[in-house]
């Protein structure tokens, strides 16, 4: 039935086990097998953003309940974030030296618990406390998310499941937006207020999300650079059989291999030889995206208010805007594994540019909500493209700190952005903040079109 003897590490003079098995794995048919790992893996991610885009739909509700000033308010916003930043620096480091899937546990768990303790608040204090706590819980589940299925999925469909994988996460940022509206308009449920249920939901979800994750093997790229090549076998050997099992076909052979096995890979290595421009080029991408990216994902529903709208209808607003992300999304499945990433990346960053000028501006309900909508499609399309972009350009060893790292910059530009944004807002008004915007989203399109190399469609060890 199947070539699962060829496949055998060490079968072939001149290559190595380590090399064999990423061969072994990319060589593979797309099964029900890759499906089902892509749907787990990306169910989290509805978790990472749904807690992302909530800060400002809290921010926006607590504003009134709670006579939040612009500074609280900002705060609200910024908490997660901090804690992320934290956790996107610890946690991911931790992937590279403790594995993929044991983080995919603590992170997730970390999460559900002080997220239900934050439904719990009081006061605005402790909901800044848990709420930094529960961010730091997710940092480095959209880091996990990338590195985890890169290091599964055979390299022709690598870009299109990744972005499968984001699609059902992206359904949790209008989740965010219409629970909110309704729960707000309902004012409590249960005789709790609504905004903690919102809370409540994010940390259950999290919590069954962690029994299914427990089933997930382990990262077989990474086992071999841990030099544990025979469970790195055995689990691409399982692999192999229920793929053949599941297509019905012989799988194709392993081809021979070339490339340099992968290794331990000590974090300096970030800012020497080759990687020491990549490295720079991705931390000087994550803070000018977090600005054009989240600035509006997580900042709508105050700029609504502040345009004088009701905070019922800002968020329903917001969360009709929001249903781009996911549709933006499913639009980047047919492109991502046709168009070189770093192309892809520029044109949809030009296109955030372009929709957010035009909602800065915007005074009529119908054009808030339509270039809203335009601008969360193009978001969604860039942000589907680099976050399987950066999976591709640093090698297994030093993938998880790599990514993690340069991450943990975008989460800290998010804790200084409500800060800045809010201050322009209040000064200037909402077109200001979009100008702003725009302006760095242009010099994020220069940094990746002359220092980004080109990925897509080869092998992760060729890159």
């Amino acid at each position: 039935m199947t070539d699962i003897a060829s496949s055998a590490p060490g079968r072939r003079r001149g290559t190595s086990i380590e090399a064999r098995a990423a061969a072994r794995l990319d060589r593979l048919p797309p099964s029900r097998w890759h499906r089902r790992i892509t749907l787990v893996v990306g169910i989290g991610a509805f978790f990472d953003l749904y807690e992302i885009f909530l800060g400002g739909v809290l921010a926006a509700v607590l504003a009134d309940r709670w006579g939040l000033g612009h500074t609280a308010k900002s705060w609200v916003i910024a908490a997660g974030f901090l804690g992320m930043f934290v956790g996107a620096n610890v946690l991911s480091v931790l992937a590279d030296r403790l594995g993929r899937r044991r983080m995919f546990l603590v992170n997730l768990g970390g999460y559900a618990l002080f997220s239900l303790a934050a439904a719990c608040a009081p006061d605005l204090g402790w909901l800044l406390v848990l709420r930094c706590l529960s961010g730091l819980g997710l940092g480095a589940e959209l880091v996990l998310v990338d590195t985890y299925l890169a290091e599964f999925l055979p390299r022709a469909v690598r870009g299109r499941y990744l972005a499968y994988a984001y699609t059902l996460g992206f359904v949790g940022v209008p989740v965010a937006a219409l629970l909110g509206a309704r729960l707000v308009a309902g004012h409590t449920v249960l005789g709790v207020d609504g905004w903690r249920w919102l809370l409540i939901a994010g940390a259950l979800g999290a919590a069954f999300l962690q029994l299914m994750r427990r089933q997930l093997p382990e990262s077989p790229r990474w086992l071999t650079v841990q030099g544990r090549q025979e469970e790195a076998d055995r689990i691409v050997t399982d692999i192999e059989r229920r793929v053949a099992a599941e297509t019905g076909n012989s799988l194709p052979s392993v081809p021979d291999v070339a490339e340099v096995p992968e290794r331990k890979v000590p974090l300096g290595e970030m800012f020497r030889g080759e990687y020491r421009r990549r490295t720079l080029m991705w931390w000087i991408f994550q803070v000018f995206q977090t600005v054009g990216y989240y600035g509006f994902g997580s900042l709508a529903p105050v700029v609504l208010t502040a345009k004088g709208h009701t905070v019922t209808d800002s968020l329903m607003y917001a969360a009709l805007s929001y249903c781009g992300y996911p549709i933006g999304s499913a639009l980047s499945v047919p492109l991502i594994d046709r168009i070189e990433r770093r192309t892809l990346i520029v044109a949809a960053a030009l296109g955030m540019a372009g929709c957010g000028l035009a909602f800065g501006f915007a005074t009529a309900t119908w054009a808030i909500v339509v270039f809203g909508f335009l601008l969360t499609v193009c978001s969604n399309v860039f942000s589907n493209a680099f976050h399987v972009y950066q999976t591709e350009i640093f090698p297994t060893g030093l993938r998880g700190s790599a990514i993690g790292i340069a991450y943990s910059l975008s989460r800290l530009t998010s804790v200084v952005l409500p800060f800045v944004a809010l201050g322009v807002l209040a000064d200037f008004g909402a077109p200001a903040v979009f100008v702003g915007s725009a302006v760095l989203l242009a010099l994020l399109c220069l940094d990746v079109a002359l220092l980004g190399p080109r990925s897509t469609g080869r092998s992760l060890e060729r890159i």
